[in-house]
């Protein structure tokens, strides 16, 4: 009897063992003068899972041997960190960011000069339309940008063939795209996305670069304004819709 209970214990213990996440921990530093960076964004790239880091630079994340970690945080050169075996065994790193200096071209705004004559203003203030529209058979629209020939063509495109139009983008990276479904329902990289417009993060979850998010984003219908303006995690729910859409047109 004695020996019944102890092989139940033994057990209980292992497969508690074995359901606890793995976690690594760290202190994100700046490379120049070891100052603590607080809000540095972390994701996970082979999980999908993000984190971002403490007033004291401390941060956890979900992570196993040969995991990515990649580091990103405004003014400071994006970085890539592989868990390593002493990680894991040893605990806590340092990771050190460097500061990279950004320069910002002149920007000259040009204030709209109004007569006071509403049918010389109306003309004179810019107008930027965005149409969409809907194929039969999908609940969501495709957003055509400027009323012009290329956006038309590659709304007849879409409507004729849209699957073949896709599929160089969607059809050779189903792995990559399968991770857009994990991204979306991980509210620590939604939130991460909310505050970023470079694309790197989605670039680097992805596997893809910025030339293929704004090539999807484009095959998609979406206007030139809406890729220019749109946050990282807008984009996210853009290619993401996108992607659903192409695998209903696929079948």
């Amino acid at each position: 009897m004695r020996l019944y209970f102890t092989l139940i214990g033994v057990l209980f213990f292992t497969i508690t063992g074995l359901s606890q996440e793995s976690r690594v921990t760290g202190t994100v530093l700046d490379a120049a003068n070891d100052i603590p960076l607080e809000n540095v964004n972390i994701v996970n790239l082979n999980q999908v899972k993000g984190t971002t880091t403490r007033e004291n630079g401390y941060f956890e994340i979900a992570a196993e041997v040969n995991d990515t970690l990649y580091f990103s945080y405004l003014g400071y050169k994006t970085i890539q960190v592989r868990v390593t075996n002493d990680w894991m065994e040893y605990g806590e790193v340092k990771v050190k960011m460097t500061d990279i200096g950004i320069a910002l071209e002149e920007v000259v705004v040009k204030p709209v000069q109004l007569t006071g004559y509403l049918e010389i203003d109306a003309k004179n203030i810019p107008i930027y339309e965005n149409y969409r529209y809907s194929i039969s058979g999908l609940n969501a629209g495709y957003e055509a940008g400027e009323y012009s020939p290329t956006a038309a063509g590659k709304l007849l495109g879409s409507l004729f063939n849209p699957a073949d139009a896709l599929y160089n983008i969607f059809g050779q990276k189903p792995k990559q795209m399968r991770k857009l479904r994990q991204m979306k329902n991980d509210d620590e990289i939604r939130n991460l996305l909310q505050t970023k417009f470079d694309r790197q993060t989605l670039a680097a979850v992805l596997q893809i670069t910025q030339v293929d998010i704004d090539e999807i984003l484009a095959r998609c219908n979406y206007s030139v304004d809406f890729v220019t303006n749109a946050n990282d995690l807008q984009i996210l729910d853009a290619i993401s819709g996108c992607y659903e859409e192409y695998k209903v047109l696929k079948r």
